[in-house]
């Protein structure tokens, strides 16, 4: 079966013409399966984006999507990534801005309009700030929600559980409780565990009948 090739290809001369009108403020270019991802600081990300929508060589005039991405290991552990279309001229950008929990990313509402919603949904998974947003609240999670969810260190069960009282006859919040203990499970495959020099789980139990 033919694999599916993309639709589009960002070429060097997108690269470069990107390059030419951040300046100093693309800290990073690169292509990267079809796409350019130009990486610039977040203090700088209006700028940047304004200069992308008004260049007449580029005129990335639509916000795709704004998303976020979680790597707890780094010091500055978000990535903030704009997903830029050019209608005119057929093209495509991911920017990207790094933060950390506590600085917050400006707001793009005021060049793309319809950053609004895609700010609030990451400041509600994430817990990105976006300074200057006109409304960043919580758009998916329920009132009172404690957390972000999409956060790596976010524990699957979450912190509260909701159930409806008939006694009280409305729905009340309650601390999760699990009705037993994690256990650990061993996840190697019986194909991978038999080529290993080590006893498979249960084995032990027949070592000591012996």
């Amino acid at each position: 079966m033919p694999t599916a090739t993309p639709t589009f290809e960002a070429k060097p001369e997108l690269q470069e013409a990107v390059n030419v009108l951040l300046g100093a403020d693309a800290v990073s270019s690169v292509i990267e399966h079809g796409q350019l991802i130009v990486t610039v600081p977040a203090e700088k990300i209006v700028t940047a984006l304004t200069a992308l929508r008004d260049a007449p060589n580029l005129m990335f005039e639509q916000l795709i999507y704004v998303c976020g991405v979680d790597y707890p290991d780094r010091p500055q552990r978000f990535e903030v990534i704009y997903a830029l279309l050019s209608v005119s001229l057929n093209l495509r950008l991911r920017v990207k801005v790094l933060t950390d929990e506590d600085t917050p990313v400006p707001s793009v509402v005021g060049v793309y309009p319809s950053a609004n919603w895609f700010e609030r949904e990451t400041w509600d998974m994430y817990g990105v700030f976006f300074a200057d947003h006109p409304d960043l609240r919580r758009i998916l999670t329920d009132y009172g929600f404690d957390g972000h969810p999409m956060r790596k260190d976010f524990p699957l069960t979450g912190y509260v559980e909701v159930r409806y009282d008939e006694e009280l006859k409305r729905v009340v919040y309650e601390p999760v409780r699990l009705p037993q203990e994690f256990r650990n499970f061993d996840f190697v495959s019986p194909w991978e565990g038999m080529l290993q020099p080590r006893v498979l789980p249960g084995d032990e139990k027949a070592g000591k009948n012996n």
